[in-house]
């Protein structure tokens, strides 16, 4: 968590940023399954969300399996259905969201993990809790660094960051490491446009 005294005023704005990761059996939600979730609040990563999805397709991308470690069979036994799994995702982010704020999806390569959290929630719920809200941690890197987009390799963005450690591919723990990052690159923002 970030200390009070150094907080982001962004963070402190009518926002309230949550980092989220997800896993999947493949790249696309129209052909492969959202297997797992895992969420927390940018501000403080504590407070968190996780959940593992039943499979509601069958095309499976091997490698995304391997990545993940995630078992179809194991899923398929064991995983929430996913409108109850979207309903529990949806209820969370509203009751972890500050009265009076806006919830802003954060993550890392947004466009990915949106593409599927906005899919599910639409299709399961007809809503979709964070509106149109997603901040992509890469792009915000890219401009704060003013590197290119192969600059912005998680490897790349640790370095700069001086940040030690590698995506764990478990999405409740990936989520909290992007948070971290996340809350970095926001110390670094408020520290560059103070000098100016």
């Amino acid at each position: 968590m970030i200390p009070t005294p150094g907080i982001s005023p962004l963070i402190n704005s009518l926002e309230t940023y949550f980092s989220v990761d997800i896993e999947t059996a493949g790249p696309i939600p129209s052909k492969y399954a959202l297997l797992s979730i895992g969420a927390c609040r940018v501000d403080d990563p504590s407070r968190s969300f996780y959940v593992e999805l039943r499979p509601d397709a069958s095309d499976i991308d091997d490698h995304a399996l391997e990545i993940s470690g995630l078992s179809i069979t194991q899923l398929t036994r064991e995983g929430t259905p996913p409108d109850q799994a979207m309903l529990q995702f949806e209820s969370w982010v509203q009751q972890t969201t500050d009265k009076d704020c806006l919830p802003v999806f954060v993550a890392f390569n947004a466009p990915f993990d949106w593409m599927f959290i906005n899919e599910y929630f639409h299709r399961y719920l007809g809503r979709n809790p964070f509106g149109h809200t997603a901040l992509d941690i890469k792009a915000f890197y890219m401009a704060q660094f003013k590197t290119t987009w192969r600059g912005t390799s998680m490897i790349e963005v640790r370095k700069a960051l001086g940040l030690e450690g590698e995506l764990s591919h478990n999405a409740l723990q990936d989520a909290i490491d992007q948070a971290l990052l996340f809350q970095q690159l926001l110390l670094r923002w408020d520290s560059n446009e103070m000098e100016k």
